[in-house]
């Protein structure tokens, strides 16, 4: 009879585990290429600044500091209005949200064709940032409104693989814009670069006023079963809609913010060296065709790519997500370090980027899903908004810090051997930080 019981309860937690597989599914077909193609925009238009310069320092005469500090110049809009965004976000829904991101990040983008100045170029790239803040952690917080935590890390691998997706299509297209079409209708190729790159983001928000709903109850696609069933796995994360104002001020008085937020700052700043310096690095390896050191660029990102899907899988599946990150980010301290050896093989030393690629890209996934899983959902608007301000933060110091350095010693190494030991210490910080943690809906 207790064998009966116990198989007819296994039986009803498989069919129930079936279901709800299959709803995801189609959650995430509806929701989830759209999304990823506005990701894979928005970043491509934030790094293609690392193509850029291969021609833009020596037509416009600038140093590898006003580089960096125009790459950098970026994270302060964007850490300026995370916040903001995000609250907005939660008062008025992801379409509007996302349809204002969108527009004007799409007309900064091709406004920096413009650039002629150094403080043109600071200008521009403040805005875009200014503009741009809000999507990212706007899509980390809508996600919580359709996936609960133990399936948040997977759906968050398709965006991060997306920035490797970014740098596979800006290895691919970049290189030929700015090769091909050089001169065209009086423009260099970096100008046409950033006209035909940025101009899709315009047109993403004229399908997302039509295509995205603000919360599951709100999509026509679902029947009224498959919106109750979808609830009922969030739980009281539907409370995710109460007062953000009083979610801020709660964040920022709550202790293990601050701890989440190094983490994702060490992350950040490695990831974003990988993208702003990638094309100097292969460039600084003997290859000075600009067409070729995109197309080697595109080696790292697609092993990138891959280990961040397989990475992030892995993570949910063992329920093991800090373990996980802490992985990733010694992986990726090693193959940074190993980067300063200055390996004579170009082979060698693409399969360091690739490595460093697949840790760190892979990484960031598998780290939201910890604060997300962690913080009451009457706090997450505020919480990841705080967390990725924080973090993201590290787009500030990072390409600066690296542009004095490699202008005043000619090297980047002592940069990326301190990067290492950031990340290292970030592993030791989210493992404490996870350590007794209550998991919320």
């Amino acid at each position: 009879m207790q064998h009966t019981l116990t198989d007819t309860a296994a039986g009803r937690t498989s069919a129930a585990r079936a279901t709800d597989d299959a709803l995801y599914r189609k959650v995430t077909r509806r929701i989830i290429p759209f999304l990823f193609v506005c990701y894979v925009v928005s970043f491509l238009d934030r790094i293609n600044i690392g193509f850029a310069q291969l021609q833009l320092k020596q037509d416009l005469g600038f140093s590898d500091a006003m580089y960096g500090l125009g790459a950098a110049v970026f994270y302060i809009g964007y850490v300026l209005f995370e916040v903001p965004s995000n609250l907005l976000l939660a008062k008025y829904g992801a379409r509007r949200t996302f349809i204002r991101i969108m527009l004007l990040w799409g007309a900064a983008s091709v406004g920096m064709m413009a650039i002629a100045t150094p403080t043109q170029f600071y200008v521009l790239r403040f805005a875009l940032g200014v503009f741009e803040a809000g999507f990212f952690p706007g899509i980390v917080l809508y996600l919580t409104y359709w996936y609960p935590p133990l399936r948040r890390a997977s759906v968050l691998s398709y965006f991060f693989a997306g920035v490797a997706v970014a740098g596979i299509v800006g290895g691919l297209v970049s290189g030929w814009i700015m090769r091909d079409m050089a001169g065209v209708l009086g423009l260099k190729g970096w100008q046409w670069m950033f006209v035909i790159e940025g101009s899709p983001a315009l047109l993403l928000a004229l399908i997302a006023y039509r295509y995205l709903d603000d919360y599951p109850q709100d999509a026509r696609w679902l029947t009224t079963a498959e919106k109750a069933r979808l609830a009922a796995n969030l739980g009281s994360g539907q409370a995710a809609r109460r007062s953000a104002g009083a979610s801020l001020a709660a964040c920022l008085r709550d202790p293990r913010i601050y701890l989440y937020s190094l983490p994702y700052f060490a992350l950040t700043g490695a990831a974003l060296t990988l993208s702003f310096w990638m094309p100097l690095m292969i460039r600084d390896f003997g290859v000075r065709d600009v067409m070729q050191v995109s197309l080697y660029s595109v080696i790292p990102y697609t092993i990138g790519a891959l280990g961040v899907l397989l990475l992030a899988r892995a993570a949910d599946r063992h329920r093991r997500h800090g373990a996980y990150f802490a992985g990733c980010a010694v992986a990726g301290a090693l193959a940074l370090a190993a980067l300063t050896t200055h390996p004579s093989s170009l082979v060698v030393a693409l399969g360091l980027l690739s490595v460093a690629a697949v840790a760190l890209y892979s990484g960031l996934p598998i780290f939201w899903a910890i604060p997300t899983a962690h913080l009451p959902p009457d706090m997450r608007a505020g919480g990841i908004g705080v967390i990725s301000s924080l973090g993201t933060s590290a787009g500030i110091v990072a390409p600066w810090a690296i542009g004095q350095v490699k202008t005043a010693t000619g090297s980047m190494d002592g940069a990326l051997l301190g990067l290492g030991v950031l990340l290292v210490a970030s592993a030791m910080v989210l493992l404490a930080a996870q350590r007794g943690a209550k998991e919320a809906a």
